[in-house]
């Protein structure tokens, strides 16, 4: 039997309704406990801000100070500190004008950022900084990346870097991403007044502490206080400990102070150099033009750390000897020949060569190939080098130029295991022979592997009479005479191939002596 349903009244259905409308007032309504929390919050981070921006401005007074003292020593730390203060300033007022928008938006026109009156209104945010067309999320989104990227750039401690990123991040959560949401649509749509006007506060802070980061890095490049020194040395530091003959030696010849009461902390690549002597060594294994970097660290007179960075460039070249073979200094012509040039204690890519009669091309590494332009002559080859800032001539190399030597004929055919093999002479299987497509030429002694092209050759066999029989190739490849004659040889039955032409990578067109004989087995 069915179930009937239970009519319901107008009057019940009424109140259905309203319960479920109270409901959802209920889930909108935003505790007083946890405005009031906000509200403290914000007063918390507003006397973080001002104690910062009270050492920021000492700071600011130091170099002040020190600017009329030294200004060539301190101008150029002077003048970052100063972009500094404008665009930490700049972001600062951004948000400070945009906590007076919002609350304007919800209490009035005589609203005031100290005392918010509506702080649960969840309108006034998502106007003021969402609205089409004149909502402010993106123009701030963008001020806060900009000042991000300029201020990490300036800190040169790697921690203090990951703090302020963290500090000033505008990366949208996941949750948020899956709803489609942007960075100012999760920040501040449908936020309540007191909870915008918090984190506006919260970035207020974060550029303070940025902007104060930035200053201490700045500062300890000035000598603001005094080291006392207790010896004199002399140190002379040459530019280069390898001076290649008609170079210039340099060196800076200096007077160094030191305290050796005190000795300072060197850090290298980040990290520490235990050395009695400030002494650095490193296996060098590759190499090029390379760069030391770091700093040292020392207390100064009022027990503060001084830190003073360093930079040294360096050249590693590879162990090189120069042997030389009269007789076979030979280069040939219209062929691309490989040569290697190096200069001890030179870096190959400080070293250019040019070459008298051809074209030389540099490949990097201190290769180069050579390209004579006719045999019967020579090719002077020129080595330059960068030395102490000026080019200097290393030497004259002269290479008699010679003609390709003769290519040999040859059957390719595959090994079976994905290799070839090439048949100069001898016994050959018709099945294999049924199964090339003609000849090559190359030269292949051990030195020079060079390819050539075959243009034509001819091969010779012979009837029951004994009678000469000539077949010519017009190409590389066996004709169908050819292979028909081929086809018809009985075992341990030979024929010659001769007359070959043939055409090198220096475009001289030749005539192969001598015949390759083929006995079918």
């Amino acid at each position: 039997m069915p179930i009937r349903k239970k009519r319901i009244s107008p009057r019940q259905k009424m109140i259905n309704l309203m319960y479920v409308v109270l409901m959802a007032m209920l889930a909108l309504n935003v505790s007083s406990d946890v405005l009031n929390g906000f509200s403290l919050v914000s007063e918390s981070l507003n006397r973080t801000t001002q104690n910062a921006n009270l050492v920021n401005q000492g700071i600011y007074a130091t170099f002040d100070q020190q600017m009329k003292t030294n200004p060539l020593k301190v101008k150029e730390w002077y003048d970052k500190a100063q972009y500094v203060r404008g665009i930490s300033d700049s972001l600062y007022n951004l948000a400070e004008e945009l906590k007076e928008a919002i609350v304007k938006k919800s209490d009035g026109k005589n609203g005031r950022v100290d005392s918010i009156k509506n702080r649960e209104d969840l309108e006034a945010s998502t106007q003021v900084m969402l609205a089409p067309g004149s909502g402010r999320g993106e123009e701030l989104l963008n001020a806060i990346n900009s000042y991000r990227e300029k201020v990490v750039k300036m800190v040169t401690d790697n921690d203090k870097k990951t703090i302020i990123s963290d500090n000033l991040n505008t990366d949208v959560p996941l949750k948020a991403k899956v709803l489609g949401k942007n960075w100012q649509e999760y920040m501040f749509e449908n936020m309540p007044t007191a909870a915008a006007v918090t984190m506006l506060t919260q970035l207020q802070s974060s550029v303070r502490y940025a902007e104060g980061e930035v200053l201490h890095n700045l500062i300890s490049n000035v000598d603001v206080k005094d080291i006392r020194v207790n010896q004199l040395s002399a140190f002379v530091i040459p530019s280069s400990q390898t001076v290649v003959r008609g170079g210039r030696f340099s060196a800076q010849i200096i007077m160094a102070a030191v305290d050796s009461t005190s000795k300072p902390t060197i850090y290298v690549g980040g990290k520490e150099i235990k050395s009695e002597h400030g002494l650095y060594e490193t296996v060098c294994n590759s190499t090029g033009d390379f760069t030391l970097n770091g700093y040292i660290e020392m207390l100064n007179g009022s027990g503060e750390t001084v830190r003073r960075d360093f930079t040294q460039k360096y050249t590693v070249v590879a162990p090189s000897a120069t042997v030389s073979a009269d007789i076979m200094n030979v280069l040939y012509a219209g062929y691309d020949n490989p040569m290697s040039v190096s200069v001890p204690g030179v870096a190959t890519n400080k070293i250019t060569c040019s070459m008298k009669g051809g074209s030389l091309t540099p490949k990097g590494d201190g290769h180069f190939i050579a390209k004579p332009e006719s045999p019967g002559g020579e090719a002077v080859i020129t080595v330059m080098a960068q030395n102490e800032g000026r080019s200097q001539e290393m030497g004259k190399f002269t290479f008699r130029v010679r003609k390709l030597p003769d290519p040999k004929p040859f059957i390719a055919y595959s090994d079976g295991n994905g290799g070839e093999n090439r048949f100069t002479s001898g016994g050959l299987s018709k099945q294999i022979l049924m199964g090339v497509d003609g000849i090559g030429a190359a030269i292949d002694d051990g030195l020079l592997n060079i390819a050539f092209r075959v243009q034509g050759f001819e091969t010779v066999f012979y009837d029951a009479m004994g009678n000469a029989v000539p077949y010519k190739s017009n190409g590389a490849n066996f004709s169908d005479q050819q292979k028909n004659q081929i086809r018809g040889l009985a075992r341990n039955k030979r024929f010659y191939i001769n007359n070959v032409q043939a055409v090198g990578p220096d475009g001289i067109e030749r005539t192969l002596d001598g015949s390759m004989e083929v006995i079918i087995k």
